[in-house]
């Protein structure tokens, strides 16, 4: 190819003569180019496989893992931690702002292997599932007993009560002698230590005198300061104490 002259542009030529010489310069690269792709075995109609690119479409790729069912009653943490009215009492909303995002109530993948129904306690993630169908839990942040005061093995849930009433054992009574006012029972109410629901766990048939249970303390949660019950947010517990049969296998790990 003969090389072309007079590639600078003149100072003072019109804008025309500027536009031709552009032209040629852009016509000249995109052969340039050509030759190159030529050289190194390319041809001028490139197919997906000689550039090894990825045509897989992204239809056709499976999801890391199933998608996460849809519950009405697992929303928004405005929605689910808001202000609500139950039994007769005016249940305070939660600044769940102040709890951390992984101890408020949500659908899981389940990782426990245990049947659906089962509700297992994770002590050390501070952590509660409920094992649901099709490989799912619904997960709840607890607070748990502190060191001396932790019980965990397999047990069953006996029964569940509404606003229970509290009575402190003699034990605790001994250690804080100003709960000897509740000796014979605390009505349920808002500031009741068990909160809006209890579970009882049973052990052989025996009471093993650990609850899951409601608290007005939502600040305990994820923190490991009861005398050995599982604590949730009193609208958790609601929640929760609205999925089980009152007959459910627990397990505490």
């Amino acid at each position: 190819m003969r090389k072309p002259q007079n590639l600078t542009p003149p100072v003072n030529g019109d804008a025309s003569e500027t536009e031709n010489l552009l032209s040629r310069r852009a016509v000249l690269s995109g052969a340039g180019a050509i030759t190159l792709l030529g050289m190194a075995g390319c041809s001028q109609t490139l197919d997906l496989p000689q550039l090894q690119l990825d045509d897989t479409t992204t239809g056709s790729v499976r999801p890391i893992r199933p998608a996460i069912s849809v519950d009405k009653n697992i929303t928004g943490p405005d929605v689910m931690y808001a202000s609500l009215t139950d039994g007769g009492f005016e249940v305070p909303a939660v600044p769940y702002q102040k709890v951390k995002a992984e101890f408020r109530r949500q659908i899981v993948v389940d990782q426990t292997g245990e049947a659906p129904g089962t509700i297992v306690v994770h002590l050390q993630e501070r952590m509660l599932y409920l094992v649901q169908p099709g490989g799912e839990a619904i997960r709840y942040g607890v607070g748990i007993g502190k060191d001396g005061f932790r019980w965990s093995g397999r047990a069953n849930i006996q029964y569940g009560k509404e606003w229970p009433v509290w009575t402190p054992p003699p034990e605790m009574i001994a250690r804080k002698p100003e709960l000897v006012k509740w000796q014979g029972g605390q009505p349920g109410g808002l500031t009741n230590p068990l909160g809006a629901r209890a579970l009882y766990i049973y052990q052989d048939g025996k009471d093993t005198g650990y609850r899951i249970h409601g608290s007005p303390e939502w600040w305990s949660i994820g923190q490991a300061m009861s005398s050995g019950c599982v604590r949730l947010i009193n609208q958790d517990i609601i929640d929760l104490y609205s999925r089980v049969s009152k007959k459910n296998p627990v397990v505490v790990v």
